[in-house]
C-alpha cells in the first residue's frame, strides 16, 4: 500500500531560503527512498524546478498566496492545508505554527499532523507587536489541534511544556558533511572570519557590523546574508563592503558548494542567533569542521556542547574573541575536530530524516487503527 504524505509550511522544493526549506530537501528524497509518496506545498516563485539535483519522485504543488512579510506564510500555508485536505494524504507534516491555525480543516478530513513548531518565533525583535501575536496564537493553535509537536531543541521541548503544557518529540537539523571543498577565491584557508546568518537584529548583527569593521583593518571578514525584504542592516553592510578592502558582503548565498567552502576554510565563524532553538547555519558550520565562536544562549550551548568558544552579546567581546582565535592556529584545529565530531554524533541528516520517517509512520498508523475501529 502506497504511504502518502503532504509537506506544508516552507516556501516549497527545491528552495534554498532557510533553514526549513533545507529541511525538505533533505526529507523529500529520503521519504521517497522509504516508499512514501511525498507532495510539497510551494510557493512557485521561491523554488528552483530546473534544479539537477532535483528528485523527479517529489510531487510539486504550487499554491496562491500573498507574497509579502506578515501574509506570505499564513496565507501560502492556508492554500496549502486546503489543497492537502483534499488531497487526503495519510498524513501532513506543518512547518512553522503560524500554518496552524488551518489545522482543523485537516483534522475535520482525518488526516494526522506531525507539526514543527520552530523556535520562539513571538520573541523575534524583526517582528512588530500584531505579527508578534498572530505567532504566539499560532503557537497556541498548535498546541491545541496538532497531534504531535516536533521541537529541534530540548530547550525549545522545556520552554513548549511550561508554556502549553504540550510534550513532543526532539528532533534536530542535521548537517552535510563534505569533502574539502577549494578555497574561496581571494581569501586564505583558516585567515578570515564568518558570519553566515539573516540580517536580523536577534542574530547579533548590530554587534557584528561594529566589531567586523574594527576587525577588517588587519583580516578578511565575510559576511553571507540578507534581510529578504531590504532596511537597516543590508545598507551598513553595503556601505562597508563599499569602504573597506577586506570586508566581503556576499548578501543570499544559495550555492552549496560555495556556502561549504566558505565553513570549511574559515578561520573563525560567528554565531549570533540568540532566539529560536537548534539553528540549521551553526549546524551546518559544525558539519563542516569550522572553528566557531557562538553567543551565550541555552540553544547555542546544548548544540555545540563545549565544540566552541562561547562569547557574551557585546561588539567588543565578539571583536576579541574572533581576532585571538584568527591568530591561534593550534586553537583552531582543537575547535575544528571538536565541531565534526559533534555533528557527526548527533546532527547527521541521516539521523535526523530517520526520526521524522519513524514519527510519520507512527502517525501513519494510528490514523489506520482509527480507520479500522470505524469499519469495525
Amino acid at each position: 500500500m502506497t504511504k502518502t504524505v503532504a509537506v506544508i509550511g516552507t516556501r516549497g522544493y527545491p528552495s534554498y531560503y532557510g533553514g526549513f526549506e533545507t529541511a525538505v530537501r533533505k526529507l523529500a528524497p529520503y521519504l521517497a527512498d522509504e516508499g512514501w509518496d511525498v507532495t510539497v506545498y510551494s510557493r512557485q516563485a521561491s523554488t528552483l524546478p530546473d534544479d539537477p539535483t532535483r528528485d523527479p519522485r517529489i510531487n510539486v504543488v504550487n499554491t496562491r498566496g500573498i507574497e509579502s512579510k506578515s501574509l506570505s506564510t499564513l496565507t501560502f500555508g492556508f492554500w496549502g492545508v486546503l489543497g492537502a485536505a483534499q488531497a487526503k494524504p495519510d498524513v501532513a507534516l506543518i512547518m512553522n505554527v503560524a500554518n496552524c491555525f488551518w489545522l482543523p480543516l485537516l483534522k475535520a478530513r482525518g488526516i494526522p499532523t506531525l507539526v514543527n513548531v520552530d523556535g520562539m518565533e513571538w520573541e523575534r525583535e524583526k517582528w512588530g507587536r500584531v505579527a508578534k501575536a498572530i505567532f504566539r496564537a499560532g503557537a497556541r493553535a498548535a498546541a491545541l489541534w496538532a497531534d504531535v509537536l516536533v521541537y529541534d531543541a530540548v530547550e525549545i521541548g522545556r520552554l513548549w511544556k511550561q508554556i502549553f503544557k504540550r510534550d513532543g518529540l526532539f528532533i534536530p537539523y542535521g548537517g552535510d558533511e563534505r569533502e574539502e571543498l577549494p578555497v574561496p577565491e581571494g581569501l586564505n584557508r583558516r585567515e578570515y572570519a564568518l558570519m553566515v546568518a539573516r540580517l536580523v537584529p536577534e542574530n547579533t548583527v548590530d554587534d557584528f557590523l561594529i566589531a567586523a569593521e574594527r576587525l577588517a583593518a588587519d583580516h578578511d571578514v565575510v559576511l553571507v546574508g540578507s534581510t529578504g525584504y531590504g532596511g537597516e542592516f543590508d545598507e551598513r553592510a553595503r556601505e562597508l563592503d563599499a569602504k573597506l578592502e577586506r570586508f566581503h558582503w556576499l548578501g543570499h548565498v544559495s550555492d552549496d558548494d560555495r556556502l561549504h567552502a566558505l565553513w570549511q576554510h574559515a578561520g573563525a565563524y560567528f554565531h549570533g542567533h540568540t532566539v529560536g532553538g537548534t539553528n540549521p547555519a551553526l549546524v551546518q558550520a559544525m558539519a563542516c569542521a569550522a572553528p566557531i565562536v557562538a553567543t551565550d544562549t541555552p540553544f547555542n550551548n546544548e548544540v555545540l556542547a563545549g565544540s566552541g568558544e562561547i562569547v557574551q552579546i557585546s561588539a567588543q567581546d565578539i571583536e576579541r574573541k574572533i581576532r585571538e582565535l584568527l591568530t591561534d592556529p593550534e586553537r583552531q584545529e582543537q575547535l575544528s575536530a571538536a565541531a565534526l565530531e559533534r555533528s557527526r554524533a548527533s546532527y547527521s541528516w541521516s539521523y535526523v530524516n530517520s526520526l521524522y520517517e519513524g514519527a510519520l509512520e507512527d502517525l501513519r498508523h494510528v490514523r489506520r487503527s482509527r480507520s479500522v475501529g470505524r469499519r469495525i
